[in-house]
C-alpha cells in the first residue's frame, strides 16, 4: 500500500501541486467551495426532510438541492483527491483523515439507501415524508457536519 501512496505522490499533478503554491491554493479553494456547495445544499434538504420548514414544498426543493449536493460532493471528491496526492503517505497515517474518509463513506452509503428507497420516491412524487426518511435526513446532517469537523481536525494532528 505504501508503494501505491508513494507512486501517487510522485505523479505529475501531485508534484505540480507541491511546487506551485498558487496552483495548490486554487485547488484548495475549489475544495472549500465544493464543500460549501455540498453542505449548503444538503443541510437545508436534510432539515426539510427531517420536518423543519414545513411550508416549503419538499417535492419542489428536494430534486434541486439533491442535485446541487451531488455536484458539490463530486467536486469535493475530485479536488480532495488532488490535495491528498500531495502528501498521500502522511495523510494515510492521519487518524482525522481516516475518520473523515469513513464519515464520507457513511454519508454516501446513507444517501444511496435514501435515493434507492421508496421514501425518496414518495417525497418526489407526492411530497409525503415517511418516518424512516426523516431519521435518515437527521443522520445525514450529523454525518456531513462530522466529516467537515474531521477534515478541519486533520491539520491539528
Amino acid at each position: 500500500m505504501i508503494d501505491i501512496l508513494e507512486w501517487l505522490s510522485a505523479t505529475t499533478p501531485a508534484v505540480a501541486l507541491r511546487r506551485s503554491g498558487t496552483l495548490y491554493m486554487f485547488v484548495n479553494a475549489a475544495h472549500i467551495l465544493a464543500i460549501g456547495l455540498l453542505l449548503g445544499a444538503i443541510l437545508p434538504l436534510d432539515l426539510r426532510l427531517a420536518g423543519f420548514f414545513r411550508k416549503v414544498p419538499v417535492e419542489i426543493v428536494a430534486p434541486f438541492l439533491s442535485r446541487a449536493a451531488g455536484v458539490g460532493l463530486a467536486a469535493a471528491i475530485v479536488t480532495g483527491f488532488c490535495l491528498f496526492s500531495v502528501g498521500a503517505v502522511e495523510y494515510a497515517g492521519n487518524s482525522a483523515f481516516l475518520a473523515k474518509l469513513g464519515l464520507i463513506a457513511l454519508g454516501i452509503l446513507n444517501l444511496s439507501i435514501v435515493h434507492l428507497g421508496r421514501g425518496w420516491k414518495m417525497v418526489l412524487s407526492l411530497g409525503i415524508l415517511r418516518p424512516g426518511l426523516r431519521f435518515s435526513a437527521a443522520l445525514s446532517a450529523a454525518i456531513w457536519i462530522a466529516a467537515v469537523i474531521a477534515g478541519r481536525w486533520i491539520g491539528f494532528l
